[in-house]
């Protein structure tokens, strides 16, 4: 068995996706004692990424390090792709890494020691920076219930950033009144950078399938949650996200919008699965209406 299984899902960012491997395998090969593999699934790129995977392997076949590609001839979406890759990932411990995420000077022995350490601990991420050095605040979340996410559409989470009595109240959904140099528990991490003890992920099921892309990562959040373990927020280590390369911040308006529907849609299967049945159904009805609202 391998340590660690690092899964990445390529669709359209073949020159960032190789990026992303280099430094990975540098990185890996730099700063970790243990045997780890990386499986890169590609979901039906068409700008040549399955022929740029094909040679790097070829590349990096001596390396200490297994690195192996799925090829998929379709676009099966993030979810049913990375549970492709979990189906052949061999590790103790299971890294999603996006394909646009480039990794910084981290100590790999360190952090599976870090979150080997501790019995509780069932997940965590490290600093997602974005080019600029600010936090990406989607790896530093809470649950979006209905009060966390009527304060941050209405922007009185925003309002309040710098009152951190006042944001307490109205900032729950990014926690940004928790002190951000210092490690601790939030509820929900970003895909970007999301290890997850490969046992747990295994009995959860991996992602929920039931989400093409957008809301996976809350989820599967949701459900470590559920099964008792804590989450936790680790800027030992930094990494930098190259936010929007595609998805919503695709200039193809058909796959942008496209996108965008499936961001909404997230919104409503989430609710849909872990909070209306806590609501009468003429309060469900208004929050289905008011997302579909946000989407136009």
């Amino acid at each position: 068995m391998q340590t660690l299984s690092v899964i990445i899902l390529s669709f359209n960012t073949k020159a960032i996706t190789q990026q992303c491997l280099e430094r990975l395998i540098t990185s890996l090969e730099k700063d970790s004692s243990f045997n780890s593999d990386i499986i890169v699934v590609d979901n039906a790129s068409i700008d040549g990424s399955s022929d740029m995977l094909t040679a790097f392997v070829k590349r990096h076949k001596n390396t200490k390090i297994s690195l192996r590609t799925i090829l998929s001839k379709e676009n099966t979406g993030y979810t049913k792709g990375n549970n492709m890759g979990v189906e052949k990932a061999t590790g103790k411990y299971v890294l999603f890494l996006n394909s646009d995420v480039l990794i910084n000077d981290l100590n790999w022995d360190q952090l599976i020691e870090f979150i080997e350490a501790d019995k509780t601990v069932g997940a965590l991420t490290v600093k997602v920076a974005l080019e600029d050095g600010s936090l990406d605040w989607a790896s530093h979340r809470g649950f979006p219930t209905v009060w966390r996410s009527f304060s941050y559409f209405t922007k009185l989470e925003k309002l309040t950033e710098n009152i951190p009595v006042l944001n307490r109240v109205f900032g729950g959904y990014h926690q940004g009144y928790k002190d951000l140099a210092a490690t601790h528990e939030v509820d929900v991490i970003t895909g970007a950078f999301f290890l997850i003890k490969a046992d747990l992920l295994k009995k959860l099921k991996g992602f929920d399938e039931i989400f093409f892309m957008y809301g996976e990562d809350i989820d599967l959040a949701y459900r470590i949650k559920q099964a008792g373990y804590r989450i936790l927020y680790y800027p030992r280590y930094t990494v930098t996200h190259l936010k929007y390369q595609s998805g919503l911040g695709t200039t193809a308006t058909d796959v942008k919008t496209k996108t965008r529907g499936y961001f909404y849609d997230a919104m409503k299967i989430f609710y849909k699965k872990h909070y209306a049945k806590q609501y009468p159904q003429f309060f469900n009805k208004l929050i289905y209406k008011a997302i579909d609202f946000k989407s136009k």
